[in-house]
């Protein structure tokens, strides 16, 4: 990329030059930057796979738990198809906002297996209260999007969250490259 109509490098690739030549080609190809110009490193494509499926697992088993311990309460008085099918659902869904209660620092037990973290994409920061939105999105919703675009539907929206390789990150900044707006054009 260039700045528009000048044939010059923008700041990122100057700084994608800078962090390949401290960290590596693969690490500069990850660079990217939040809305507010803060510089991160996204983790890689097979990372961000295994720290989905890592809280896929925990959600399907706190689920698979908590449906065995209703089973189990119930099992010596009759209930109602219906009020049976409502509990599967607020188990579905209830699990991941109660999990995503206990990560408001986006640090998930997928993220902490894979030293990623999910953020802001507005400026990095802390998710906070929305974990447990976003971690429904991931355990939930993600895989429904999935299955919608196998089967050829689409999607459109924005992302609100993003994970980033926080050990490489935390290096970038260490290294003095925080922001886009601190790189110098030639």
């Amino acid at each position: 990329m260039t700045v528009a109509g000048t044939g010059r490098p923008t700041r990122l690739d100057i700084a994608r030059h800078h962090v390949e030549q401290a960290f590596g080609p693969t690490i500069a190809k990850r660079l990217d930057t939040f809305d507010d110009g803060t510089l991160y490193i996204g983790p890689g494509g097979w990372t961000r796979l295994l720290a989905w499926f890592a809280d896929f697992l925990v959600h399907v088993l706190f689920a698979g738990a908590a449906f065995v311990a209703f089973a189990v309460a119930t099992r010596s008085s009759p209930i109602s198809d219906s009020a049976a099918a409502l509990t599967v659902l607020g188990l579905l869904i209830g699990t991941p906002l109660v999990y995503g209660l206990f990560f408001g620092n986006g640090r998930g037990v997928g993220a902490a297996l894979t030293g990623t973290r999910l953020v802001r994409v507005k400026n990095g920061g802390r998710l906070g209260a929305s974990a447990c939105w976003a971690m429904l999105v991931r355990t939930v919703l993600f895989p429904l999007l999935l299955l919608a675009f196998v089967t050829g539907g689409t999607a459109e929206g924005s992302l609100s969250r993003i994970s980033i390789d926080d050990d490489a990150t935390r290096r970038l900044h260490e290294a003095g490259l925080r922001h886009r707006d601190s790189i110098r054009l030639y």
